[in-house]
């Protein structure tokens, strides 16, 4: 962009009404990057951060927080506590998700979904979630790697 001298005005202007850069961007056809660029270079008076001055607002109090959304309930959906599970109906066949413990290796075996799925449950290794087979294939050092790409 060329900085014509009606340009610079009009800059001058909107700085001096308290726009934001992104703003005055906007209004002018420029980047947000171009407009403080150009302030920079003729030395405009600086913006307050838009943080330090809803610190200031406080003046020591400590800012609120803000709202907290909860998610919509769908229709006919009912909300339980946490405390209270929800009993299986008769008839509902209920089946266990396979887990690994902290001490079992938790490498997926299978296709997540099917019955068929689980983990591999062998000794996992000290620190790591994964035994000694699985953890040669998810851990590979960098050299190795290099030496596969070759």
């Amino acid at each position: 962009m060329e900085w014509t001298a009606e340009a610079i005005d009009q800059l001058r202007a909107y700085w001096a009404e308290g726009h934001s850069t992104a703003e005055i961007g906007r209004r002018m056809g420029i980047s947000k990057n171009a407009v403080v660029g150009k302030a920079h270079r003729l030395n405009l008076d600086a913006r307050p951060s838009p943080i330090r001055r809803e610190a200031e607002a406080g003046a020591g109090e400590r800012p609120a927080a803000p709202p907290r959304r909860s998610a919509p309930a769908r229709e006919g959906a009912s909300l339980r506590r946490l405390e209270q599970p929800a009993q299986p109906s008769a008839g509902t066949v209920v089946r266990a998700f396979p887990r690994a413990s902290a001490r079992t290796c938790c490498w997926p075996l299978g296709e997540p979904g099917t019955p068929e799925f689980r983990f591999c449950s062998g000794d996992a290794m000290t620190g790591k979630p994964y035994c000694q087979e699985h953890a040669s294939v998810a851990y590979v050092k960098a050299r190795d790697r290099r030496e596969d790409a070759a």
